[in-house]
């Protein structure tokens, strides 16, 4: 019974807390809570509600004393208890109430009219357009307004999107005309300071471009698809302000690039496609000089797309050297308008640090990278952020070293190993421009180029060479330029261990000759010919089907003619060259090799195997008047050999010196010879000389020089020529022997009978 009347007497306690406003005029909770509380939970409940019932259930007014909640609970029933502990588990603390509202409250802050505030209510207007209204010959657009709560991008622009602010700023801008043509000056000015940071050391990517047009060529047909911009004029609606319908606009030539508004152009030749390429180059600069920044990066997004083609596999990297041209342009296009917005009203330092950018430059900067973000496909999508690469020193510091890595992950998504290659050398490119000390992202663009070689063997590589007829051999040294290129990057300023690893992982890599190639070629000479022994037991190595061998003693040679190795490995290495190069039968390439190594034979050998060496091309070169074809390459051995011999009574007496001059039929090329050695004779000939080996010699060459004087040789040529017999008859004394020296005259007045300037000559002494 007594249990009951507790639970009775609790249920109207907790009815009178939550119940209606008729409750019993006695209050339930005290004006002031206890502080200190037992940690006794029907105690603590206890002394906050007065649970003392009566037969009657009446609740009295609350407890005045803790102790008596305690003599109260000691008194009552065991259900008492577990009803009481029930109703409050908790253990309360001690809380200020008022104290924790003043701390939560915000701090108050007088806001004049017209400032930015968290409750301002923002106008943005809607404006949407059917995009199957735009393909007619009207458009139907609907506008509402309506106020929305301010997210933080917005309440800092005003209630605008940053492709508006980006227009709101360009639109207060000086002339276009003249503001492209003062930012194409500071940017080449910075291009050129940028070659200069890397070092003179660094051969710049503009003196192999001209190389690679030439060399890479084609007369197959071509096709590209040229970008149309919509010239159509749109009419703003009325109520909509010059921001609005500017947004509006380019909204719509965005939707026009993802519908595809362009046209394929077929049957160009290889001139009409780059003067296509640079029609597309001129209308870049021009958009961009107009104020149209979306025509122009659609312009740059249809160049991109054109570097995934390889219908005519030859030609692309030729085609990858015009394109990125367009890729470069605009790269220096946005990073001039950026640097402009932070040169007011000072010009921005070169080494300007991220405090130094405004917020309207960062946020413009931002909306590039956001909307270069927003293409679909991969490959524009990386070659356009590679080419703005530097506009992330805007940004933040670390911005570049963090880009990096990141698009080079990015190109492992691209199937093509040419086209991966190619897009690898231009994030490389772009990296050395922009941060050459990040050699990290330098190494895994090769390594991971080195993973892609596995794919050059397979199914689908060989069905597209043998679509288009191209053997492999060709195939590969289209790789030849990203590679060097990449190779150059890393080994600029490398140390020597580097060499090393590129060596041994060149070894775990199938069909490698092409990547020791472009190796020897790219790292310091000296580091290269401490280590010719090991090149050479690679190459010998190497696969000849992919990469012929002489191509590879071809580049060694023309490291070694720039450092010595050891000297005690100097016989044994144009032994094992010339063993390969004297093997190959197409004379062309037997002479393109031949020509390298004579210098290292003429700098380190005898006369003994420099005339066996002339011995081996007059034996490769005669048949069938092969020299013919060869005079460039014979005229440069000529060039070659004469330095290394101060002695010319030494040079004359090599059994295969005369008949190796003798190769030369061609007047012009001969009389070209002859004067090159003629005016290595009076350089070097210091003192006066009878040796008639040297005369007998010298006769012949000066005979050949005379007879080829025509009527149609220019006085200039005469004089020229007079001059260097002249050099070569004041060479010559007898001492006190006249009779010798008076033959000689005769015998020179015999030879040179058709020219007066000598006989002056003569008669002087």
């Amino acid at each position: 019974m007594a249990a009951e009347d507790a639970n009775t007497a609790l249920a109207l306690g907790v009815q009178g807390l939550d119940g209606p406003e008729d409750r019993p005029p006695y209050p339930i909770l005290p004006q002031h809570l206890p502080q200190f509380l037992p940690g006794d939970p029907v105690i603590r409940l206890l002394q906050i509600h007065k649970t003392h019932v009566d037969r009657m259930g009446i609740l009295p007014g609350p407890l005045q004393d803790p102790c008596e909640s305690e003599e109260l609970v000691r008194s009552s029933t065991s259900g008492a208890k577990t009803a009481l502990f029930l109703f409050n588990l908790r253990r309360s603390r001690g809380r200020s109430y008022e104290a924790e509202l003043q701390k939560c409250r915000p701090e108050a802050a007088l806001v004049e009219l017209g400032d930015y505030h968290p409750i301002k209510p923002i106008m943005v207007t809607d404006t949407k357009t059917r995009r199957g209204a735009r393909k007619g010959s009207t458009s139907s657009t609907s506008s509402s307004s309506s106020s929305v709560p301010p997210d933080p991008l917005s309440s800092m622009l005003d209630g605008t999107d940053p492709l508006s602010m980006f227009a709101a700023a360009s639109s207060v801008e000086t002339p276009a005309i003249s503001h492209s043509a003062s930012t194409g000056d500071l940017g080449r000015k910075r291009r050129e300071k940028d070659e200069e940071a890397v070092g003179p050391d660094f051969e710049p990517w503009s003196s192999k471009r001209g190389d690679i047009l030439a060399r890479f060529t084609t007369t197959e047909k071509l096709s590209i698809n040229l970008f149309m911009g919509s010239d159509r004029g749109k009419a703003p609606c009325p109520g909509t302000s010059a921001v609005s319908e500017k947004v509006r606009t380019r909204l719509e030539e965005l939707d026009d690039l993802e519908e595809g508004s362009q046209r394929e152009l077929l049957n160009l030749s290889q001139q009409d496609y780059a003067n296509r390429i640079e029609e597309l180059n001129q209308s870049l600069k021009e958009a961009w000089a107009s104020d149209q920044k979306v025509k122009a990066l659609k312009i740059v997004i249809q160049c991109s797309k054109l570097l995934s083609d390889t219908s005519v596999i030859q030609f692309y990297p030729s085609k990858f050297v015009l394109i990125t041209d367009i890729l470069d342009t605009f790269g220096q296009l946005v990073y001039d308008r950026i640097w402009s917005m932070c040169s007011e009203p000072q010009p921005l330092p070169d080494s300007f640090t991220v405090d130094d950018v405004h917020d309207t430059a960062k946020e413009t900067c931002l909306n590039w990278f956001f909307k270069i973000a927003s293409i679909r496909e991969l490959l524009p999508r990386l070659y356009v952020e590679a080419a703005i690469l530097k506009c992330n020193r805007f940004l933040n510091k670390s911005g570049i070293q963090e880009t990096l890595p990141r698009l080079t992950a990015m190109v492992r998504g691209i199937g093509d190993p040419l086209v991966a290659a190619y897009t690898r050398a231009y994030l490389c490119r772009v990296g050395m421009e922009v941060a050459p000390h990040l050699k990290d992202s330098l190494n895994r663009n090769f390594f991971d180029l080195l993973g892609t070689f596995r794919q050059i063997s397979g199914d689908i590589v060989r069905n597209q060479l043998a679509m288009q007829r191209v053997e492999v051999p060709e195939y590969l040294t289209l790789y030849s330029p990203a590679i060097s290129w990449i190779l150059q990057c890393i080994a600029h300023r490398a140390p020597d261990p580097l060499l090393t690893e590129m060596m041994e992982r060149c070894k775990k890599v199938g069909n490698n000759a092409l990547l020791l190639n472009s190796v020897m070629r790219a790292f310091r000479p000296e580091f290269v010919a401490a280590r010719a022994t090991d090149f050479i037991g690679m190459i010998k190595d190497c696969d000849e089907a992919g990469f012929p061998k002489h191509l590879l003693f071809g580049s060694l040679g023309r490291t070694l003619a720039c450092a010595d190795p050891p000297e005690s490995e100097r016989l044994t290495i144009l032994n094992e060259a010339w063993k390969v190069i004297t093997k190959v039968r197409s004379p062309q390439d037997y002479v393109n090799c031949a020509e390298i190594w004579v210098e290292f034979t003429c700098r380190h050998f005898t006369k003994r195997e420099v005339n066996t060496i002339l011995a081996d091309i007059i034996k490769h070169m005669t048949p069938d008047r092969a020299f013919e074809e060869a005079y460039p390459q014979l005229q440069s051995v000529i060039t070659k050999i004469l330095p290394g011999f101060q002695d010319f009574s030494v040079l004359f007496s090599m059994e295969r010196f005369l008949p190796f001059l003798d190769m030369f039929q061609k007047d012009s090329v001969r009389v070209e010879v002859c004067r090159s050695i003629m005016e290595v004779f009076i350089k070097q000939q210091l003192d006066l000389t009878r040796d008639p080996v040297i005369l007998n010699a010298m006769l012949h060459i000066c005979k050949t020089m005379h007879d080829s004087v025509n009527a149609l040789t220019t006085e200039d040529e005469k004089r020229s020529l007079a001059l260097l017999i002249i050099g070569f008859i004041r060479m010559v004394s007898f001492g006190r022997d006249f009779e010798q020296q008076l033959s000689f005259c005769v015998e020179a007045r015999a030879t040179f009978c058709n020219w007066s300037p000598f006989w002056c000559s003569s008669f002087t002494r």
